[in-house]
Order: C-alpha cells, then sequence, then structure tokens
C-alpha cells in the first residue's frame, strides 16, 4: 500500500513567529502519525527557522515553487539546489495560482518538475483546469495535457513522485470525491494507454480551507487530511 501524504501549503501567509509555532504544532502531528508523510510549505523566507524548529521531527519540509534554472542571473529565483539546502525534500510545481494567476505555461511546469528531480526533491505536480474549463466540459482534458507535458520531457518514469489534481481551491464548491476519483481513474488509464506504462505515483488531491482563502490562517495552515486515492 503506497504511504499517505498530507501536505500543508501556507501560501504568502504568516508571520515569523506564527510560523515557528505552526512548524513545531505540525512537527507534534508527524510523530502522532507515523503512518502518513506530513509536511508543510512555508514561504521562502521561512524556511531557515522552520528547518531549525522542526530537524527532529520527521516532518518534511517543503517550498511552494522551484526555479526552472540551475544558477545563474534570474532575479527573485531560487533554484532547487538552494533549497535543498535548507533541509527542504518536497516542492509544489505547476500550482494553480502560478499557472492561472502568474501565467506559467505547460512547458515551464515540466521544466520546473525536471530541475526539483536532479537535485534530488520530490516535485508535487499539480494538475488542474480553471472554473470555466471545468463548466465547459473540458476537465479531463486539461489535466491529461499539463500531465502529457511532463512525460514529455522527463519521462513516465519521473511520476514516482506525487501527482496533486487541484479541486475547486479557494471557492465555496470544492470537487465531489467522486469526480476527483473518476480525474485520477483518468489520469491512469490514459497513462497505460499512451506510454503502456503504469501511473505508479501516488496521487493527493489538493484542497483549500474557507479560512486560509480569507485572511489570517490559525489553526487552518496546519497539514489536514485531505480525499486521497491510490
Amino acid at each position: 500500500m503506497r504511504r499517505r501524504m498530507v501536505l500543508g501549503n501556507w501560501k504568502m501567509n504568516g508571520t515569523r513567529a506564527e510560523a515557528s509555532a505552526w512548524s513545531r504544532a505540525a512537527a507534534e502531528l508527524a510523530v502522532n502519525l507515523p503512518h502518513v508523510d506530513v509536511g508543510v510549505l512555508p514561504a521562502f523566507v521561512f524556511l531557515a527557522d522552520v528547518q531549525r524548529d522542526t530537524a527532529a521531527s520527521p516532518l518534511w519540509l517543503g517550498a511552494q515553487d522551484v526555479a526552472g534554472y540551475d544558477d545563474g542571473a534570474y532575479t527573485g529565483e531560487v533554484s532547487a539546489s538552494m533549497l535543498a539546502q535548507f533541509g527542504v525534500r518536497a516542492v509544489l510545481v505547476g500550482h494553480s495560482e502560478r499557472r492561472h494567476v502568474l501565467g506559467e505555461s505547460d512547458a515551464t511546469v515540466a521544466t520546473k518538475f525536471e530541475r526539483a528531480q536532479a537535485a534530488g526533491l520530490t516535485p508535487v505536480l499539480c494538475l488542474g483546469e480553471t472554473l470555466s474549463e471545468r463548466d465547459a466540459g473540458t476537465t479531463e482534458a486539461v489535466v491529461l495535457r499539463q500531465l502529457d507535458a511532463v512525460i514529455e520531457r522527463c519521462g513516465v518514469a519521473s511520476l514516482r513522485a506525487p501527482c496533486s489534481p487541484m479541486s475547486r481551491c479557494g471557492r465555496s464548491a470544492p470537487a465531489a470525491p467522486r469526480r476527483l476519483n473518476r480525474r485520477r481513474r483518468s489520469m491512469r488509464a490514459s497513462v497505460a494507454q499512451s506510454q503502456n506504462a503504469m501511473l505508479c505515483s501516488p496521487v493527493l488531491f489538493g484542497s483549500c480551507t474557507a479560512e486560509a482563502s480569507r485572511g489570517p490562517m490559525r489553526r487552518s495552515c496546519l497539514p489536514r487530511p485531505m480525499s486521497m486515492a491510490g
């Protein structure tokens, strides 16, 4: 049976003091759930503090993004090798806000996935449609297109990292579990048909709490069990 993973993405929230308190609470949760990989994804500026505060725990430290470059004159970017120096183990690539708010293309996401994996990090590939795409009935085509971009660049064997099809993050009506499970089956079937291979990666389902989408996160920034399937 695949191990379950629960990651708490803090987004651009919190103070330094809050990040320290949140990370210690999450570390306690990780100790109490030895059968689950529990992790937090603070803002870049809090990584050193969180690493220090949770070093003795099994908590996964993650990052919310990674550069598509190894090094060079890319102002404001943070490379995968830099993240690794702070004990980062997992990194989100292709989050819906990066795709739909900041305009990252499928090709950019695939490059970031490749760079993260090359540095020994676990890239968590986020897949998902916009609300208009869902209403138009193109969810499956959009998600499979995003998945295919990574397979084309990195190969199907690279997808042993988690994939995270986003539910309606930050909205009042998240996708129903049956719809998410249908999406999971569609992803696995598509890879089996087009690549003659099994999609071996675990599939995590991403969602946001209402509290997190409105303002100060308080307890909502702790990892929460999500609807997950194989």
